[in-house]
């Protein structure tokens, strides 16, 4: 029994309030997605909703996007910094934000709304949510701009300021945004659906107030709190203690500046698991850069995969985590350093923790994955409507393989988590290009006993003349690792086939490729790393490898040490140089 003022609770009533808590995430994420105008947020998920408790406590999360997992919580605890008088927020109000500095966290494309709830003239809660808009403004279609030197070239910026005020909406902010951006109808449409969801969860809050108290539902959320950090803390001890080092390379930040060192000491004892960044890159020109904020977020995310990723999401469960950084770093940056690309350093910072854990903890972590959002915008005119449209979507690749298993193929990466493509009928209808291909990349890349997940290639040919690709390919000089005596996997690339049979590329970071009609942007992500020696995978899985496409059959001879026959598939284990004696039929 737990006490709450003057009132016992019990342990049934503490759950079925902390479980209506998660569930009011819940149904805050799915209101968004079926209100909401853009496919980025409908169609790929694009996005992130939840609760926090009065102090910016993250309470629940409902998520597309893994890389916002904290995010939410640096809105509000920015919001009450802002508003810390008496009279600082009131019923009604809606606070936006985007600023990457100032509590946002990632990227302008990224705007947050932040709405205090109140029960009986207090503040018990706050809803707030973030979704990824397909315009802010800025200088470039799509607003992140893989070659902007300073965050006033990204778009709009929201220094955390009230889009409501006492329920009544600030107009002036509307126009400014209606004047700036260059689809507003998406843009404001996403707004009102971020708005409908906060006011989901509103009302759930103020349901579950009178129906079981304030003061109950008080004592649940720090009862959800405390249960999460005790579930971290169970984790914890069965990890391996001591400290666990790696570095590696940023490839580029848009300007052929690079490859830029970063690294990590994770330091695991029974109650804190520390991951010490300095000593990394300081900031750089570019917009790769990602604020602490952001790191934070990729940090959370790999954290739970180590951890228990199946666990419900609150700050609870991030207490035992430390992160420690030098200012203005690469993975810490400040205003005005610009970001609009900053995914490529903060997954790279949760990909360094990865690579030093991977080997203690075969069974949890694989060798390494495509790791970039590979984020690609298409701008142009519609060939049928000749109206402009603009594609802003992630690309899938290849997952590491791992103890026991193959790597996961044609996947998005670590921090975008639960999202989706937009369907090829989809993109057809809306946008001005047809799809040409949209296939597995077999570059037999990943080679070992358990091979890396295969790739895609994503073709988009232009429909219209004067359209514009930009493109972000990282991990395009720095491929995938394996470990355990597993091969590197590939890289992340694209490149243009011109309408007249010219090829130009393969690139990494592009921006604003111009394209005319009947060219062809050739999109080509990487295939994860290997696991294991690839003399150590049976035979007769070289065979199917190689009827499945994967592989070569002068890759299974080279690399695998398995002789087939060219029709019957019949298998021979080299012997004489590679090791092997035996044959499959």
């Amino acid at each position: 029994m737990t006490t709450a003022g003057n009132v016992k609770v019990d342990p049934f009533t503490l759950e079925i309030v902390k479980d209506s808590l998660i569930a009011t995430g819940d149904e805050m994420f799915f209101a968004l997605a079926r209100t909401s105008m853009s496919p980025i947020i409908y169609e790929v998920l694009d996005y992130a909703s939840g609760l926090t408790d009065a102090q910016g406590q993250l309470l629940t999360q409902g998520n597309g996007v893994t890389g916002f997992i904290g995010m939410l919580t640096f809105m509000v605890k920015q919001t009450l910094k802002k508003f810390n008088t008496k009279d600082g927020l009131k019923p009604g109000d809606i606070i936006i934000i985007n600023d990457p500095y100032g509590g946002g966290g990632s990227h302008l494309s990224d705007v947050g709304l932040v709405m205090p709830i109140f029960y009986e003239g207090e503040i018990v809660a706050f809803s707030a949510n973030k979704a990824h808009w397909t315009e802010v403004g800025g200088k470039d279609p799509g607003s992140f701009s893989n070659d902007a030197t300073e965050i006033f070239q990204e778009g709009l910026q929201f220094p955390c300021v009230k889009l409501f005020d006492e329920g009544k909406v600030n107009q002036p902010l509307l126009d400014i945004i209606e004047a700036n951006v260059r689809f507003p109808d998406l843009s404001l449409g996403d707004l009102w659906a971020q708005v409908a969801a906060l006011r989901t969860g509103e009302k759930r809050v103020k349901e579950l107030c009178e129906k079981h108290s304030q003061e109950v539902v008080r004592t649940s959320i720090e009862h959800l709190l405390d249960h999460g950090e005790q579930m971290a803390l169970k984790e914890l001890k069965k990890l391996p203690k001591g400290t666990f080092k790696a570095e590696s390379y940023i490839d580029d930040d848009g300007f052929k500046n690079g490859p830029f060192k970063i690294q990590v000491a994770v330091t695991i004892t029974d109650d804190k698991f520390s991951c010490d960044f300095r000593g990394s890159h300081p900031q750089v020109p570019g917009p790769i850069n990602c604020s602490y904020t952001a790191l934070v977020s990729a940090v959370r995310t790999i954290f739970l995969a180590i951890t228990n990723p199946s666990q419900d999401v609150n700050d609870g469960v991030f207490r035992p985590l430390e992160i420690i950084t030098d200012p203005k770093s690469v993975l810490a940056a400040e205003r005005p350093a610009p970001v609009s690309i900053y995914w490529e350093s903060m997954l790279a910072g949760a990909d360094l923790i990865w690579q030093a854990m991977a080997p203690h903890l075969p069974e949890r972590l694989s060798a390494g994955h495509l790791l970039s959002v590979c984020a690609v915008t298409l701008s142009g005119n519609h060939h049928d409507t000749h109206e402009p449209f603009l594609i802003v979507e992630p690309s899938v690749g290849g997952w590491g393989a791992g103890k026991g298993q193959d790597g996961a193929r044609g996947q998005f990466c670590i921090g975008d988590g639960e999202t989706y493509n937009v369907p090829i009928e989809v993109a057809e209808t809306r946008y001005g290009v047809m799809i040409d291909e949209y296939s597995l990349r077999t570059d037999g890349a990943g080679a070992g006993e358990y091979i890396g997940g295969a790739g895609v290639i994503r073709s988009y040919r232009a429909m219209s003349d004067n359209q514009m690709v930009s493109a972000t390919f990282g991990r395009n000089q720095f491929v995938p690792w394996g470990f355990n005596g597993g091969g590197e996997g590939s890289s992340n690339e694209f490149m243009i086939e011109k309408a007249s049979g010219e090829v130009d590329g393969p690139f990494g970071i592009y921006p604003r490729y111009p394209l005319n009609t009947g060219d062809v942007v050739k999109l080509m992500t990487a295939t994860g790393g290997g696991y294991g020696n690839p003399l150590d995978r049976p035979a007769h899985q070289v065979a199917w490898d190689v009827k499945n496409g994967y592989i070569s059959i002068d890759q299974a001879k080279d690399t695998f040490g398995v002789i087939l026959h060219p029709v019957t598939f019949a298998v021979e284990r080299v012997s004489e140089e590679r090791g092997g004696s035996h044959e499959d039929s």
